[in-house]
C-alpha cells in the first residue's frame, strides 16, 4: 500500500507541468507556420483576478491582477510532469 501523496508534490508536479508546457506553447508559436495545428495548440484562456486592495488603515497595499495562461500545451506537460513523477517516486 503506497503512502498518501503530500500536498507540496501535487503543487511541484503543477507548477513543473504549466512552466513545461509554457514553455512548447512559446516554442510552437515561435516556430511553426500560421495553420489550423498551430491555432489548436497555441488557444489558451486567461482567467484573472483582481487587482484587490486591502486598507487595513495603518497599512494599505494591493494584490493583484493575478492570471493563469493555461493551454492545451499546458495541460499536456501537467500530464506528462505528473506520469514522470508518479514514476520517479
Amino acid at each position: 500500500m503506497a503512502a498518501p501523496r503530500r500536498t507540496g508534490f501535487y503543487l511541484g508536479v503543477l507548477s513543473v507541468g504549466f512552466v513545461g508546457g509554457g514553455l512548447l506553447t512559446a516554442l510552437l508559436e515561435r516556430f511553426l507556420p500560421p495553420s489550423a495545428a498551430r491555432d489548436f495548440f497555441t488557444f489558451s484562456v486567461t482567467p484573472a483576478l483582481g487587482p484587490v486592495s486591502v486598507d487595513l488603515l495603518v497599512v494599505s497595499f494591493t494584490l493583484g491582477p493575478l492570471a493563469l495562461h493555461v493551454s492545451i500545451l499546458s495541460l499536456v506537460g501537467v500530464a506528462v510532469a505528473y506520469y514522470a513523477a508518479r514514476a520517479l517516486f
